[in-house]
């Protein structure tokens, strides 16, 4: 069996920051951050929170599905940024979708979040566990931010997406993920701090690791890289998945980009993106999709998917 994605949904609050209003924070430009980063807008929490935007962003994705919420079997919350330790964000989830039938927990794997959620999904779903489920990545980033630090408060926004997974007959395609705790210290995030980020080192292992994950996974898979129709990486910076195309000699046009809007949104941006496709009927039946992610652990994976 295969869990097959059968509905997307995403939520990103209306108040939005864009680069002018950074200015007036930290020395920096619009040109500058666009410059080194391709990020223009952010949308920043007012009112809501991780749970709330997991809720809503998982009510889309049930109606897109068209299916009850009472027939989902688990609930997995990748977050970094929870409101809540316990109850857990999923229980929180299950408790406002009415998903009375549901295991949930949460997940974190910071910017690899909602990859490794979406693989231990299919791990239950392969199993025949479960068969039906919604796999979440939900931040609320700007919590974890020194709004005074420019290497970083430029970077990160707030947002949840989700997918709904249901079981059909298949076989599971190889999956690839990787840590190395080692060279963690590159993004870390204590109790009671905010995110700090070795920009430069996050760079050099984004761009050298997540096309030889790729290569890895095509490989796996008995695939050639002019069959992938689209390479949808985790959101972080233009610079990243721009480098990440010439290194696989792909034609960027294949890697779809969304960050000038949402900015770095960690375990939610692979969501968001797929829903935006998805609602602009980009996504096509048979399609073959790579979804690769990538960043604090630090941990890269990358995951196949007929849509």
């Amino acid at each position: 069996m295969i869990g097959k994605i059968c509905g997307t949904g995403a939520y990103a609050p209306p108040n939005v920051m864009d680069n002018n209003d950074l200015s007036k924070l930290v020395e920096t430009s619009d040109e500058w951050i666009r410059e080194r980063t391709g990020i223009v807008r952010r949308h920043i929490a007012d009112g809501e929170n991780t749970v709330s935007m997991a809720v809503k962003s998982a009510e889309s994705a049930l109606k897109n599905a068209n299916i009850s919420a009472e027939e989902i079997g688990f609930i997995i919350v990748s977050t970094i940024s929870s409101n809540v330790i316990l109850p857990c964000a999923a229980c929180e989830v299950q408790k406002e979708i009415g998903a009375v039938n549901a295991v949930c927990f949460d997940l974190n794997a910071a910017c690899s979040g909602f990859l490794f959620a979406y693989n231990t999904a299919q791990a239950y779903i392969a199993s025949g566990i479960y068969r039906t489920g919604i796999v979440i990545g939900a931040e609320c980033l700007s919590n974890l931010i020194d709004w005074k630090d420019r290497g970083t408060c430029i970077l990160f926004g707030d947002g949840a997406g989700a997918v709904v997974v249901k079981a059909k007959e298949g076989t599971q395609p190889s999956i690839i993920t990787h840590s190395d705790g080692e060279k963690g210290k590159a993004l870390t995030c204590e109790q009671n701090d905010f995110i700090h980020m070795d920009g430069q080192e996050v760079f050099k292992f984004a761009v050298k690791q997540v096309p030889k994950c790729i290569c890895e996974l095509l490989e796996a898979n008995g695939l050639k890289k002019e069959e992938i129709h689209y390479f949808i990486l985790h959101q972080a910076n233009r610079r990243i998945v721009e480098a990440v195309a010439k290194r696989l000699k792909i034609e960027i046009e294949k890697f779809p980009m969304n960050l000038q809007e949402y900015g770095n949104t960690s375990s939610a941006s692979i969501p968001i993106l797929l829903d935006e496709m998805n609602q602009k009927g980009l996504l096509r039946k048979g399609m073959k999709i790579v979804m690769a992610g990538f960043g604090a652990g630090l941990s890269w994976g990358a995951s196949l998917i007929e849509w």
